[in-house]
């Protein structure tokens, strides 16, 4: 199959490579996504932080809408914190939604994945939340993503 794509991909011109790369969408691409409801709390977090090996949470409402992202350096800044009481009472009384300090960036469906990766590269991130037509998360689209999809066009 791979090589029938690479063939597939030599014989195109330029202009068709052009119009084939621009037309790979984020649906077609995305990985799931890490995410934590917003009243989960901190302990919550740092449980599937270190448990699962993730760098980064999605803060998701009742509806699944994303209403920011955690990342676990943001994490150990706030607990590393001298003035923050570092007990286990604390951490499970402080909800999810409380570490965001930022909206998420989030995508579509259809964008376009080097649009996105143009939004990664604009915004300094590693990953875009994407959403479908309700705002819900349902995936996310990052740089192993694009690693993983683009260079068959380049090279």
């Amino acid at each position: 199959m791979r090589k029938t794509v690479r063939d597939k991909l030599e014989n195109m011109t330029p202009q068709e490579r052009s119009k084939a790369v621009r037309s790979i969408s984020c649906r077609e691409t995305m990985t799931d996504a890490n995410w934590v409801f917003a009243n989960d709390t901190m302990a919550d977090v740092l449980d599937d932080l270190t448990q699962n090996n993730w760098d980064h949470v999605f803060v998701v409402n009742k509806e699944g809408v994303p209403m920011g992202r955690i990342h676990a350096v943001d994490v150990l800044k706030i607990v590393a914190k001298k003035n923050v009481e570092r007990s286990v009472a604390w951490m499970l009384s402080v909800p999810a939604k409380q570490l965001i300090n930022l909206p998420p960036l989030t995508v579509k469906s259809n964008t376009p994945l080097l649009k996105a990766g143009a939004l990664m590269l604009t915004h300094d991130l590693n990953q875009v939340a994407v959403v479908n037509q309700q705002g819900v998360l349902i995936g996310v689209v990052g740089h192993k993503t694009m690693a993983k999809n683009l260079p068959r066009f380049i090279l």
